[in-house]
């Protein structure tokens, strides 16, 4: 029996009328940008009104393959550490996304970490809210979900280069044009100061630019930048060096505070693209 997860955070970090959230992402996704083929994509996570905007630009930018890769953390701490969403469907308000079954298995099956697990993913945020971006571009496109808990920083590694290993064999397979697509779900800086947090973040969004997993570490504890993705954005780093990326773009940069007009303590989202 088909395994469905409900919508977790429909009607708080967005709207759960379907033409309501159809309205609120095209306004986030509207762009003159040329939509071209990336290996990954950085993307925050809270609720769409205050980081929708830097979401959609990215989103807006990438031409969407068949299949996506979620990254992100889990925030309640539920399930195992490194949680694969690996059979069913995850619906939204206005319609659902399949879970890439087969790609799931082999994730599962190639990382000694991962486990097929559902418990971790029922009330976490941080993948659902990628979701109505991703159909708006590509209706059809199917999904692989999944959260990272408080690991060593060698386990975000291995499982970076797993899938950089395993999205190069689909590529030399299939082609590059049907190599699944990695998102990283993160917020960056919590709740300091705009000025604070715009200095801190600016040295993680360095690290990402480089391509440099090591280096976005050393910036994270020496900063004390309270960038709840951190494992997830490690992951897809390697992976993205697996996969010979060559460039990662900011293409938005905001705080919470740009939407509330509160710059005494805000949260920082970047959005990249990594190609």
């Amino acid at each position: 029996m088909a395994t469905i997860r409900q919508p977790a955070v429909a009607g708080q970090f967005y709207s759960a009328d379907a033409d309501t959230l159809a309205a609120d992402v095209a306004r986030y996704t509207e762009s003159t940008a040329v939509p071209t083929p990336a290996i990954a994509l950085v993307c925050p996570h809270a609720g769409l009104m205050y980081s929708g905007h830097v979401a959609g630009a990215v989103y807006g930018r990438v031409a969407l393959p068949q299949t996506v890769i979620l990254l992100g953390p889990n925030h309640r701490g539920v399930g195992p550490p490194l949680s694969v969403y690996a059979q069913g469907t995850w619906l939204m308000p206005g319609g659902a996304l399949e879970v890439d079954e087969a790609l799931a298995e082999i994730i599962v099956a190639r990382d000694p970490e991962a486990q097929a697990d559902r418990t971790a993913h029922q009330h976490e945020h941080c993948l659902e809210v990628q979701l109505p971006f991703l159909r708006r571009f590509r209706p059809d496109v199917r999904i692989v979900p999944i959260l990272l808990g408080h690991l060593p920083d060698r386990a975000y590694a291995d499982l970076g280069r797993h899938l950089g290993d395993i999205l190069r064999e689909v590529a030399d397979r299939e082609g590059k044009a049907h190599r699944p697509l990695l998102v990283a779900s993160t917020d960056l800086t919590h709740y300091e100061s705009d000025t604070v947090t715009r200095a801190k973040d600016r040295h993680a969004i360095e690290a990402i630019q480089n391509l440099n997993p090591e280096g976005l570490g050393t910036a994270v504890r020496a900063h004390r930048i309270t960038m709840c993705g951190y494992g997830a954005t490690v992951a897809l780093l390697h992976a993205a060096r697996t996969l010979g990326a060559g460039s990662a773009s900011l293409v938005r940069y905001a705080t919470s505070g740009d939407i509330t007009g509160d710059h005494d303590s805000v949260v920082g989202y970047a959005g990249l693209l990594i190609a």
